[in-house]
Parts: C-alpha cells; sequence; structure tokens
C-alpha cells in the first residue's frame, strides 16, 4: 500500500518517450512555463485537460474542481486566475465542462452526497435560474445534457466577472474566456459559441443567460 511502482515505471517510460522524441524538451521545460491557456475544468478522471486538446506539459495552465465550478469567494481558483492572466498573461480562459458530470447530475436530481453537496449549491444555483427551460425537456439525459451546458455558460460569466479579467480588459489586456463541453462517449469538444473578450459581451452574456436564450452546440 505504501509503493505504487506500476505509476513509477510508467513515469519513467514517458520520460523517456519524450526525451528519445525531443532531447531537450525537459531542459526547456525547466526553464521556463510560457502557457498560452488557463484551462478550468471538472476534477473527473475522464477528463485529462493537456491529453484531449494534444498539447504537451507546459503548454495549458489548469486548474480542476468538482463540476467546474467559478466562485467569486474561492481563493484558489481565483489565485489560479490571477497568476495566469497577470504574471503568465494566457490570452485565453477555457471553461470546459462535460456531459455526463456526476456533481451536475447530483445538482439537477437534489441528490444529498455529503460535504460536497455545498459546493455543489453553485450548480443547483443554475438548475434553479434556469428551470423553466430545464423542465420542459423530455427526459433526464436531455435535462443533464443541458445543466452541464448552462453550467459552463454561467461559469464563463463568472470568469469575466472577477476583478482580475476586468483589470486585465481595462489595462488593455487581449484576454478571451471561452465556454467548451466534452463529451465522453466520443472524446470531442464543442464549442458552446460563448466568447467573452470584455465587458460588453459580458453584460450580452449575462443577459442571454438570464433570458434564456444562451446557446448550446
Amino acid at each position: 500500500m505504501r509503493l505504487l511502482p506500476q505509476l513509477f515505471a510508467n513515469n519513467r517510460a514517458w520520460s523517456a518517450e519524450i526525451s528519445e522524441l525531443d532531447p531537450d524538451f525537459f531542459t526547456r521545460l525547466a526553464r521556463q512555463q510560457a502557457p498560452r491557456y488557463l484551462w478550468i475544468g471538472c476534477s473527473d478522471s475522464r477528463v485529462p485537460a493537456n491529453q484531449i486538446v494534444g498539447l504537451l506539459p507546459g503548454e495549458m495552465f489548469v486548474h480542476r474542481n468538482v463540476a467546474n465550478v467559478v466562485v467569486h469567494t474561492d481563493l484558489n481558483c481565483l489565485s489560479a486566475i490571477q497568476f495566469a492572466v497577470d504574471v503568465l498573461r494566457v490570452p485565453h480562459v477555457i471553461v470546459c465542462g462535460h456531459y455526463g458530470c456526476g456533481g451536475v447530475l447530483a445538482a439537477l436530481r437534489g441528490e444529498r452526497m455529503g460535504l460536497v453537496d455545498n459546493w455543489l449549491c453553485h450548480v443547483e444555483d443554475v438548475r434553479r435560474q434556469h428551470r423553466d427551460q430545464i423542465d420542459t425537456l423530455g427526459s433526464e439525459a436531455a435535462r443533464h445534457d443541458r445543466l452541464c451546458e448552462l453550467n459552463v455558460v454561467a461559469q464563463v460569466l463568472h470568469v469575466a466577472q472577477t476583478t482580475v479579467a476586468r483589470e486585465a480588459w481595462a489595462r488593455g489586456q487581449q484576454l478571451a474566456v471561452h465556454g467548451w463541453i466534452y463529451a465522453l462517449r466520443d472524446g470531442l469538444l464543442r464549442d458552446l459559441e460563448v466568447t467573452v473578450t470584455g465587458e460588453a459581451e459580458a453584460a450580452a452574456t449575462g443577459a442571454a443567460l438570464r433570458s434564456g436564450t444562451a446557446p448550446a452546440p
């Protein structure tokens, strides 16, 4: 139980493979990180950020939590956003949810799972805000899918509302916040066609979310 030899063996094999393809890769990587993207995604083990977009270590800064939620009082998430935007100067923030999210399903059903219920209250808020739209859908699977999508749109807006994003735009820094969703069934990403590049677009996204006209892929 104290040792996990298979994981160390996997690591050695991975390191050797990368070094064979690019002998200087780890030397360059150790000198600095210069990612162009901040990925805010779900903690789900089936959604590995770098792999599904084909990026190597050093090319994407990653923050993950249950149900890819951005909360204005979560200093962990806000610190990741601030470091990525202010220090690393990433031009793109990607909020990526996924279909089949267990946290979103629990929020949809009102299930109780323990301490995480407090965290999923934020997804329940999205569900309540869009109850009329969600409840008209004919199956639980359809309602689950739509709540996964709406949750991403809501979190894109939350990123855009942070002081970090607003101050970046105020000083003329290029920053785009994107909303994507990943399908476990085929391994493909869908663009939710929600991209915010400034305060005006943030306001328009908020208006669309409140009016029930948030887009779907």
